[in-house]
C-alpha cells in the first residue's frame, strides 16, 4: 500500500537521515539493515517523519528521548500514533533507554510484530 505524503517535509525527512540518533544508529545498523525485510529510515507518511517503516509489515518504530515523556508531547504522540492506527499501521515505541540498555529485548519485540524467527 502507498501512502500519502507532505511533500514540504522531504527535505526534513533528508536532513533526519543524515542525523540520526545515536540509538537510532545503534538498531539501524546493529539490527534493522540487515532484516530481510525493507526498513525504511525517516519516512514520510501524512503529515509525520516516522523514524523507521516497514511497509510489509505495516509497522513504524519510534525512538522516543525523555522529551517524549512531557505532558504536551504525549499528547501529541498519542494523536500521532491514532492518525497512523486509523491507516492500519502498528506503532511500536521504544525509549532511547530501552535500546541502550534491553537491546536483544527490543529486537525480539519488532521481530514477533514481524512474525520473524
Amino acid at each position: 500500500m502507498i501512502y500519502s505524503y507532505n511533500k514540504r517535509l522531504v527535505p526534513n525527512a533528508r536532513t533526519l537521515r543524515k542525523n540520526m540518533t545515536d540509538e537510532e544508529k545503534h538498531l539501524w545498523y546493529d539490527f534493522l539493515k540487515e532484516l530481510p525485510v525493507t526498513v525504511n529510515r525517516q519516512k514520510n507518511i501524512g503529515n509525520y517523519i516516522v523514524d523507521f517503516f516497514i511497509a510489509s509489515g505495516r509497522i513504524v518504530i519510534e525512538i522516543d528521548g525523555s522529551q517524549h515523556r512531557l505532558p504536551h508531547n504525549k499528547e501529541a504522540d498519542e494523536k500521532r500514533d491514532c492518525e497512523l492506527r486509523s491507516l492500519g499501521i502498528t506503532v511500536l515505541r521504544y525509549s532511547n533507554t530501552a535500546v541502550n540498555e534491553s537491546f536483544d529485548g527490543v529486537c525480539r519485540d519488532i521481530l514477533k510484530h514481524l512474525d520473524l524467527p
